[in-house]
């Protein structure tokens, strides 16, 4: 595997590292709740470790035992690893992403992102798309709302046909609302309010950037604005709970 090839793959995984005849781990993260990405060959460097990961699945369990040439070689690692050591990780991949498209396309000047196929860039937002929902989830929101906004930045170009605007429309939708929540939780709501109406543009009805808009004018106590917003939001789905717990807050 090239090198290029490893640091554009990021993966979460839990591990723990044990020579022969010890039971306990010379090293491990499972103490860790959540795990961050690691990106192969930049984080992880260990060789055997490297291939062993390249084949496996998300969810997968494995234990690889490496000779010295996969793990350590002839000097060990003192004082904790021995020379000519074999070594055995338990591994558990937990999420697996590949970005090498979406790298290189960032790594491209303007012009030449704008020569690139729609279909490839959509592939590409999608994929900054899921780098930001998996920070998110690990509640790294500053670092969710940039792969959202890389996201968002390559979605401005002009279509050519209506089919190919409703699909660059599907996709910023699902950015600006994913912006607009991040926004709410890094607590600047004048920002989600922003990125909730630039999705309100392209769906006027769409409750999720309704709901959003309400909590961001709640949040800034513009509660007229807040009940519009929410009142608009319960219309659309009168049975949603979120909505109504907000419109009683409100109250």
């Amino acid at each position: 595997f090239s090198s290029s090839l490893l640091h554009t793959l990021g993966c979460a995984v839990k591990y723990s590292g044990y020579l022969e005849h010890w039971d306990e781990p010379f090293c491990t993260n499972c103490h860790s709740k959540s795990p961050g990405l690691m990106k192969l060959g930049k984080d992880i460097t260990l060789g055997g470790l490297e291939i062993g990961l390249l084949t496996m699945k998300k969810g997968e369990v494995a234990r690889f035992v490496f000779t010295p040439d996969y793990a350590y070689g002839k000097q060990g690692c003192p004082p904790l690893i021995p020379p000519n050591a074999t070594v055995m990780f338990e591994v558990e991949v937990l999420d697996f992403l590949d970005s090498e498209e979406s790298d290189a396309f960032f790594e491209l000047t303007a012009e030449q992102q704008d020569t690139f196929p729609l279909q490839k860039v959509l592939k590409v937002a999608a994929t900054e798309r899921e780098f930001g929902n998996y920070l998110y989830r690990k509640r790294h929101f500053e670092g969710a709302k940039d792969r959202y906004k890389r996201a968002f930045s390559i979605l401005g170009r002009s279509p050519s046909s209506e089919a190919e605007q409703c699909q660059i429309d599907a996709s910023k939708l699902l950015v600006l609302l994913n912006l607009s929540l991040t926004y709410l939780k890094l607590e600047r709501p004048a920002q989600a309010l922003v990125y909730g109406e630039k999705a309100l543009k392209i769906d006027q009805r769409n409750a999720k950037a309704l709901f959003r808009c309400g909590q961001a004018c709640l949040c800034m106590t513009e509660y007229e604005k807040a009940r519009d917003f929410l009142v608009r939001a319960q219309h659309i789905q009168p049975f949603n709970h979120d909505i109504n717990n907000e419109l009683k807050k409100l109250a």
